[in-house]
């Protein structure tokens, strides 16, 4: 079965980045600059950020449903960010290289199955999970700081 992984749309932070920081704070978000790699994952590119590069820290809400498994979470969006990651049955670099936590959510917002898996690991969960029809999308976190990391669905 074909899955399809998407980076976030950068518009949705574009005006964000011009702020000042005291701005910022208005909008639960701070700006850093990265210091190390891997260590800023990009939920645009789905790329860690250089070192030296700028990025906004930011709540996020990835999974706006009407059930308890409402959720928001910190992520990072890269300042030059423009394109997002768009790829049929390839994990992106940001989340092949870590351990992942992937999360099996319904038509209506519920949990339906969870598994943790290396990333590069993470095709043959995906499509396992893909493989039941209560399964409408699935959801990646990185596993050990518990952040988003991006939306998988069937291609």
């Amino acid at each position: 079965m074909d899955f399809r992984i998407r980076g976030l749309e950068p518009g949705a932070f574009s005006t964000l980045h011009h702020l000042r920081d005291e701005e910022l704070a208005a909008h639960h978000a701070v700006r850093r600059v990265a210091d190390s790699k891997p260590g800023f994952p990009c939920r645009v590119t789905l790329e860690d950020a250089e070192p030296g590069e700028r990025v906004l820290l930011l709540n996020y809400e990835h999974l706006p449903v009407d059930t308890p498994y409402r959720s928001r979470h910190a992520i990072f969006v890269r300042e030059g960010a423009r394109e997002p990651y768009d790829a049929t049955n390839t994990i992106p670099p940001a989340l092949a290289s870590r351990l992942l936590a992937i999360r099996a959510f319904d038509a209506e917002g519920s949990m339906v199955d969870a598994e943790i898996v290396e990333g590069a690991q993470a095709p043959g969960l995906i499509r396992k999970l893909f493989g039941s029809a209560e399964v409408a999308y699935l959801h990646a976190h990185f596993a050990r700081r518990g952040c988003f990391a991006a939306r998988i669905d069937r291609a």
